[in-house]
């Protein structure tokens, strides 16, 4: 692996915590000069501005690239080579890169195009690291039957399922959000998914130490067999017919605990996965951030709007295929933006 830079990806389901994950490792990078790759579903880009604002002096903004409009475990050759190229041409290419896919990715499907010949070279698969929102493992969210055995039998359950078999370690996060026997149960429902050579943590927030995240030397590229794709196994090729994303705009909002308030209320009465976007609030300097499954919405303010820069609201909507986008719109006080799927 002389030579060759480290690339850690970063997988999990909507709202594991991958953003927040890295928004740690870029802050504590200590001097390391770091690149991202952030990956979205949707055509609005939400995390990647949220890394951005992190304004770290080794991931400086222009060393985080965004592709959106898909995951890129269908678009590995469109968007992924395109995205490397761009990266390791800087004038001060990266010590390590850091991918963080869509929480509707595969992940052997890019580990496989670390094993092409013109990434090969340059790159090696340090380790993939999955995360799990252990609330929603708790709370059935993967579960296929009363008895919260993890199925196949859901769309949700087959990707996260994927998910956990491709990791070399598996982070069991939000653990704050569930109880000691809650947790003792849901392990062996990860475990069950997991390579016998994967480590199993548990961490709050996405905190761990860089060094436990860094320096796997897994060289994922290099073993692909011990990682099972469910997918593969069926002999099925991936597709997201079974999820769909599009953008609600929204007008300036003056309290944006009203919207939260809204936005639980919504997300409730239909089956969204996953609400994300900026809110402009009338008198405020500073962006505010809205994030969170359906379960839980979160907001908070990030970043100054820059100089220049449109200030305006707009949240990113992610659910299973079939939601009722124009009902959804108006329950967060909105209309339909751009769509996908």
């Amino acid at each position: 692996m002389t030579g060759r830079i480290p690339a850690t990806v970063v997988t999990g389901f909507l709202g594991a915590g991958k953003t927040s994950l890295l928004r740690h490792v870029i802050a504590g990078a200590a001097g390391r000069r770091l690149a991202l790759i952030v990956n979205e579903f949707g055509t609005a880009g939400v995390d990647g501005g949220i890394l951005q604002a992190c304004a770290v002096p080794g991931c400086p903004a222009d060393a985080i690239v965004e592709l959106a409009n898909g995951c890129i475990c269908c678009t590995v050759a469109d968007d992924f080579l395109p995205a490397i190229e761009k990266l390791l041409s800087r004038p001060e290419p990266p010590d390590g890169l850091l991918i963080e896919t869509s929480g509707l990715a595969l992940p052997k499907p890019l580990i496989k195009a670390f094993a092409w010949p013109e990434v090969r070279a340059r790159l090696t698969v340090d380790g993939v690291v999955a995360l799990v929102d252990a609330a929603a493992l708790a709370e059935g969210r993967f579960a296929g039957d009363p008895g919260g055995a993890i199925s196949h039998l859901t769309p949700m359950a087959e990707v996260f399922a994927d998910q956990v078999a491709a990791a070399d370690l598996v982070v069991l996060n939000k653990t704050d959000l569930v109880s000691p026997q809650a947790l003792a149960g849901i392990e062996p429902l990860v475990r069950a998914h997991m390579r016998p050579a994967a480590r199993l943590l548990h961490a709050t927030h996405g905190q761990l130490p860089l060094s436990v995240l860094l320096g796997l030397g897994a060289a994922a590229e290099d073993d692909l067999g011990t990682r099972p794709s469910l997918h593969e196994l069926e002999g099925e090729g991936h597709d997201h017919d079974e999820f769909e994303s599009f953008v609600v705009e929204l007008p300036p909002i003056d309290n944006p605990a009203t919207l939260l308030a809204a936005a639980e209320t919504t997300a409730r009465a239909h089956p969204i996965l996953r609400l994300k976007g900026f809110v402009d609030v009338p008198g405020r300097a500073l962006r505010h951030v809205v994030q969170g499954t359906a379960a839980r919405l979160t907001g908070y303010y990030d970043r100054p709007w820059t100089a220049g820069e449109t200030r305006a609201s707009r949240l990113v909507v992610i659910g299973l295929a079939g939601l009722d986008r124009a009902r959804i719109a108006a329950g967060l006080g909105g209309t339909l933006g751009e769509a996908r799927g």
